[in-house]
């Protein structure tokens, strides 16, 4: 692929604009300084850098966030910043989007990309991967609650039950719950179900992919062998 259509893919601006980054001497290959547009590349494990930047490539963009407080999954947030200012520019201008959405006072994992076929399939009520919420109640935890979301509580817009995949008390008004489904509110919902408040809610992981080694605020790419762990094929 030529660079500047590469550049363009990932995010880097116009096709004028990433050509004008190349005839500047700003993009180097391989420790390289390449000033030529049309110069052709392979794009498998390409890493390139931009004004001294290291960006590697991928065709379609899958990343995982680790979200602080107050900050809105939503492109036109309302009261509080954008998840998507924690991102640099080159994922923002290619267009990510939220997997899902976290309240803006829940931390924790959030996936984004801008893979319209990958989004759909993670948000599909088909696509039960487990969800690991570790959860502050207001009042204090018992086995009883425990219990009854197990078993399955009902929420005020559906007749059906809901269950917990897993539940653990962690502390006295603290536990661990693991869902496979994503209703609105569900955690809150389910907290309320059961006598109690949910008073603060961090996402933990996702299948088996955690948020270990990734500070509040930062994110990192999702590599190939890790889809496997939220249920997606490696191929």
């Amino acid at each position: 692929m030529r660079l500047a259509q590469i550049l363009f893919s990932q995010g880097f601006g116009t096709r004028r604009e990433c050509a004008g980054l190349i005839h500047s001497e700003l993009v180097t290959v391989d420790g390289q300084v390449v000033d030529d547009p049309d110069a052709d590349f392979p794009t498998e494990g390409l890493v390139f850098t931009v004004r001294g930047e290291p960006w590697r490539f991928f065709d379609k963009a899958l990343v995982l966030l680790h979200k602080p407080a107050g900050y809105e999954c939503s492109m036109k947030p309302r009261h509080h910043p954008s998840v998507m200012s924690l991102l640099p520019t080159p994922l923002r201008n290619r267009g990510v989007q939220p997997v899902g959405r976290l309240d803006e006072d829940t931390t924790g994992f959030l996936l984004l990309t801008d893979d319209g076929t990958l989004l759909h399939k993670l948000t599909s009520p088909k696509h039960h991967v487990p969800k690991v919420y570790e959860v502050t109640m207001k009042h204090p935890v018992d086995e009883q609650q425990v219990q009854r979301l197990l078993a399955g509580v009902v929420l005020d817009d559906d007749p059906a039950p809901v269950r917990a995949a897993a539940c653990e008390a962690t502390g006295e008004r603290s536990l661990r719950l693991t869902l496979t489904e994503g209703k609105y509110h569900q955690v809150k919902r389910m907290g309320a179900a059961v006598s109690n408040r949910v008073e603060a809610l961090h996402r933990s992981a996702m299948g088996s992919l955690t948020l270990e080694g990734l500070a509040p605020g930062k994110w990192r790419w999702v590599e190939a062998p890790e889809r496997a762990a939220l249920g997606l094929k490696t191929a």
